[in-house]
């Protein structure tokens, strides 16, 4: 059997925005901006934004695949090398009705002219206000890609994700996790095959995560304060990607464009001095989900 290449995965890739997007806007009932991009030193990418719809406060979705020569930083990755190509999709969607979670989703591969590659990315959810059986079903949704694959994967990934969401100086996670995982090389544990399948399952199983959440809570009556609530977790959420994030890093230090790469800030966010929600509030009760738990 072939192996996939990178012209596959690249066309598979930008199929997955299509998807994504459309489900979105069928769900908001707003489409989204596109803006097409190049990169100085190679490759390019589409950026689409969707902003004031009536489910999304602002969402972006990004495609990209860009290539050129290895910068410093990569060349511990694979030492051979001189040339790169990465390619992925990235979105982060932050809704208007603090009950709806923000999402992340980011897939991606990177090979090299050495002949080195790898596969990264995952899924984690951001909810202001969790609801423990949405959360429990989430990650019922993950467990399931990683299964059909391997009975190892979802622990291994979901204790890699809430290690990685850790915003360290906070000492909590940026949300209720997930799964995460980088550098999946193909050898003896999976073929590229297996690991190209594995990252279609994880992008194609966001549309259902993504429908349910939604349609579960956006009708759900809110409040200004739990609307303030909402925009102090968006800002440990900015923190987080601002302080820590490996994509926004590789972005920037790529020369990357930086409109995209920071496309997955909030339109809004407070950061109130020393907040303490008080004892017995829903918001004191969200601050139990923000560290590493089993779901299951």
């Amino acid at each position: 059997m072939n192996q996939p290449d990178l012209k596959e995965i690249t066309e598979w890739l930008k199929g997955l925005q299509d998807r994504i997007t459309a489900n979105i806007e069928r769900l908001d009932g707003q489409a989204f901006e596109e803006d097409l991009w190049e990169r100085e030193e190679g490759g390019g990418g589409r950026s689409r934004l969707l902003r004031h719809g009536n489910l999304v406060e602002k969402g972006g979705v990004n495609f990209s695949h860009v290539h050129g020569p290895v910068p410093e930083f990569l060349k511990k990755e694979s030492p051979d090398a001189t040339r790169f190509d990465a390619t992925g999709v990235s979105l982060v969607i932050h809704p208007h009705n603090p009950h709806v979670p923000l999402i992340h989703m980011n897939v991606r591969y990177f090979e090299t002219d050495a002949g080195d590659c790898w596969f990264g990315g995952g899924i984690d959810l951001t909810p202001a206000y969790p609801v423990e059986e949405q959360v429990r079903w989430f990650h019922q949704q993950l467990k399931e890609v990683c299964d059909h694959f391997d009975a190892a994967w979802y622990p291994r990934y979901k204790k890699w994700c809430d290690e990685y969401f850790t915003i360290t100086h906070r000492h909590e996670m940026r949300g209720v996790g997930g799964i995460f995982y980088d550098h999946l090389r193909p050898g003896q544990a999976a073929t590229r095959e297996t690991l190209f399948t594995f990252m279609q399952g994880v992008g194609d199983v966001f549309n259902t995560i993504y429908t349910y959440m939604a349609e579960e809570n956006r009708h759900k009556p809110y409040t200004e304060a739990e609307k303030t609530w909402q925009k102090i977790r968006r800002g440990r959420y900015a923190e987080f990607n601002l302080v820590y994030d490996r994509g926004t890093t590789f972005g920037l230090k790529t020369n990357g464009r930086v409109e995209s790469i920071l496309m997955s800030l909030p339109p809004e966010a407070v950061w109130e001095y020393n907040h303490q929600p008080a004892t017995g509030t829903p918001e004191a009760e969200a601050l139990r989900f923000y560290q590493p738990q089993d779901w299951f």
